[in-house]
């Protein structure tokens, strides 16, 4: 098969021509770069480095669901790939873990359609990233490519129980945030645009829109009593597709819950007589217990070596984490732990607009019964958003632990979704705005104001936050900070795009650089990068006259930048 892939595109093997005509200086550059860049973070059925994945060991496989017949494509590929290619043990249905369970060798799930990947470790199709990567093929002129993603989205509601993670079998049992009914409306919009509507299209669309919406509210799916939803992983125990020995993630998670919530802390689990090391989910470490009150504990102050390992809760925590998408943030406990306890904004938020989606679908589809359901529906919800999502005392839109029954005090940008999807009263869209200084740095916006060491917190932002909320912002009438923060996002991406020569997938916006130094989750600052080349091609269309003429303004390349491409 084709050799590993690099974490930066531009040390791939390019054609000749390709190679002489990239350059890293000008706007034209990076545009000229994305453009280029849809190709190389393209894969099909047919292409070697399609199989490729690092985060697991072994051979590769290609599963295909055991409902259908091979297809012509496949022919040869376990020759030509060096791969194998096998059945699911049976038919998928939704939220299915027990058959992953029974998958010894992991591998790629079987997509009818060629589909743009993230890039890096990232090297298969993945749910939330692919809305933003169908508006920027959209931008880019790309229709085949994003309706043929759409498809495959479509394919795995069929064959696969539902949206997921991404195309991998370690990810049948969780998806992600849900973005198909906007996928959906963008696609048909664009059709629309260029004069070709298609209404018969649209209304297959509609009936994988609903089955999309139905996995999200309905058990296991529900946040408690409070008729809203959360995130929620089927699967248990330790999640497989962590880089390297994901025992060495855990392990860091649970002497972090010792460090600062001691032996007795809820996400802990002590090897004994009544908890053997055989009863114990996941693997167990061994530690050694300190007097906390000694500043310099000498042997005497410590006991014996002991073995504790993580909770069954705290796996299910840390796996519907990974469903958000926002893996890792502590915006639900240490590490994620409590993500399964909370009724999230940004969740809840989609799913009103999916319900506006539908009823506006609906309508379109001369359904008005229907389209005034999904009004109903949308309604009721923003009611609930209202009675538990909304702090009213500090302007800010936040997360619901209905298992406590509190709601979160916790500053994240994922305040901004009812902004984007319409849901804020002009009220309280006022309050959102007025903390706009709690996020907003040199970069753009940062996730959260606590640092935390995790990628998905300050002082990192990532670019299809700041896409949502400057649209947020500037559908309530706030374009002049709109503007202002996507210049300083814009600026940030070209400038280090002239210094390391590719687009990272995320970025440091306190520095405006992209020097990561994360100490919980992913360490890597991918090139490549799907969403962050979309979501420039979005902004700079949004952007007034005056910025895009900054940034086509001739500049010298900044020199190299020598810890730019390296992580700590």
């Amino acid at each position: 098969m084709a050799g590993p892939l690099t974490n930066s595109l531009d040390s791939q093997p390019k054609p000749p021509e390709i190679e002489r005509a990239e350059s890293f200086h000008s706007l034209d550059d990076i545009l000229h770069y994305i453009s280029l860049g849809w190709d190389r973070l393209s894969r099909s059925m047919n292409a070697c480095e399609t199989f490729f994945d690092s985060k697991t060991e072994g051979e590769p496989f290609l599963y295909l669901p055991v409902e259908v017949p091979i297809p012509d494509e496949i022919n040869g590929l376990p020759q030509r790939c060096k791969i194998r290619v096998a059945r699911l043990p049976e038919k998928i249905t939704p939220a299915d873990e027990q058959v992953v369970a029974r998958i010894r060798d992991h591998g790629l799930l079987f997509l009818e359609h060629p589909y743009v990947v993230p890039g890096g470790q990232f090297n298969e199709m993945y749910g939330w990233d692919s809305y933003f990567i169908v508006r920027g093929l959209l931008r880019d002129n790309r229709r085949d490519l994003a309706r043929g993603m759409v498809e495959n989205f479509f394919y795995e509601i069929e064959h696969y129980g539902g949206v997921l993670n991404a195309n991998r079998t370690y990810y049948l049992g969780r998806s992600q945030p849900p973005f198909l009914s906007s996928m959906i409306l963008e696609l048909y919009r664009s059709d629309v645009a260029s004069g070709q509507p298609n209404l018969q299209w649209l209304a297959r669309a509609y009936q994988f829109a609903v089955s999309d919406y139905d996995q999200w509210t309905r058990a296991p799916h529900l946040a408690g009593g409070t008729g809203l939803s959360r995130y929620f992983d089927e699967g248990d125990g330790p999640v497989p597709e962590i880089m390297g020995d994901p025992s060495d993630y855990y392990r860091r998670a649970a002497h972090y819950y010792l460090e600062n919530e001691g032996e007795h802390s809820s996400h802990l689990v002590r090897v004994d007589g009544e908890h053997p090391l055989e009863s114990i989910v996941g693997p167990a470490f061994e530690v050694t217990m300190c007097d906390p009150g000694k500043s310099h504990p000498s042997a005497a102050d410590c006991e014996p070596a002991d073995h504790i390992g993580l909770t069954p809760d705290y796996y299910k925590g840390d796996r519907s984490l990974r469903e958000s998408g926002f893996d890792i943030t502590f915006r639900f406990g240490a590490y994620g732990a409590e993500t399964h306890h909370y009724a999230p904004i940004c969740l809840n938020s989609l799913l009103y607009k999916t319900e506006l989606d539908l009823a506006e679908i609906s309508h379109l589809l001369n359904q008005p019964r229907d389209a005034e359901a999904w009004r109903e529906k949308a309604a009721h919800r923003k009611e609930l958003i209202d009675r538990y999502l909304w702090d009213p005392v500090h302007g800010l839109y936040t997360d619901y632990n209905f298992e406590s029954g509190q709601r979160s005090t916790y500053e994240y940008a994922t305040t901004f979704y009812p902004l984007w999807v319409g849901l804020a009263s002009k009220e309280q869209a006022g309050a959102v705005e007025k903390n706009l200084a709690l996020f907003e740095q040199a970069g753009g916006l940062a996730m959260s104001v606590k640092q935390t060491g995790a990628q998905w917190d300050y002082p990192y932002g990532w670019a299809p936050i700041q896409l949502l909320a400057l649209e947020g912002l500037r559908r309530y009438g706030y374009g002049e900070d709109a503007d202002r923060i996507s210049e300083k996002f814009l600026t940030m991406v070209l400038e280090n795009f002239r210094r390391d020569r590719t687009i990272r997938e995320k970025y440091n916006v306190v520095t405006r650089s992209t020097v990561t130094r994360i100490t919980a989750g992913y360490v890597i600052n991918v090139s490549g990068f799907g969403w962050t080349n979309a979501v420039f091609l979005e902004l700079l269309n949004e952007a007034p006259p005056q910025v895009r003429e900054q940034l086509r303004k001739d500049v010298e390349p900044a020199p190299p930048n020598p810890t730019g491409n390296h992580q700590h």
